[in-house]
């Protein structure tokens, strides 16, 4: 990727489109480094987005979730619920967040462990099945509660 070439097209050897150029890590300055590009595939996928709302949308489900090292740190196998969007997706099919009792002690929200019967052992997990679904769709999300699995349906919505 040589100064100024962000943005253009990462092509192979045979000129086929593979990428489109976005940075180059260079500590010289120079156009000697680590270039990076965004793979052809999420191109496509972002594109009509982008042209049709003026921005990427990806499908939620109404929730901010643990990231990894909080899930390892506190043993939870799954995706690990912090908070809920009120009015969202998962407010409405009555999944909890994490909260504080009135002694100010922690009570662990939901953890999500499917998506339309799919493991979920990790937000990693979570995300990746989120990607393939499309804003309107409704997931079947399996999560275990007091030691308790169940299954509720969710309404995916745009992120904000």
């Amino acid at each position: 990727i040589n100064p100024g070439n962000s943005g253009g097209p990462l092509i192979d050897s045979r000129g086929r489109l593979v990428g489109v150029n976005t940075a180059i890590y260079s500590p010289s300055g120079t156009s000697v480094g680590v270039g990076f590009s965004i793979p052809v595939d999420v191109v496509r996928w972002v594109i009509p987005d982008l042209i049709t709302h003026g921005r990427i949308r990806r499908p939620s489900l109404g929730v901010t979730m643990g990231g990894a090292a909080l899930a390892r740190r506190i043993g939870v196998d799954g995706a690990l619920v912090l908070d809920v969007t009120p009015g969202g997706g998962a407010d409405r099919s009555g999944i909890r967040g994490t909260q504080r009792d009135e002694r100010g002690r922690i009570t662990l929200g939901d953890v999500i462990v499917a998506i339309d019967d799919e493991p979920v052992r990790s937000l990693g997990d979570l995300l990746l099945l989120l990607e393939q679904r499309a804003i309107g769709d409704v997931v079947s999300v399996t999560l275990r509660r007091d030691g308790r699995q169940r299954t509720v349906e969710v309404e995916l919505s745009d992120i904000h």
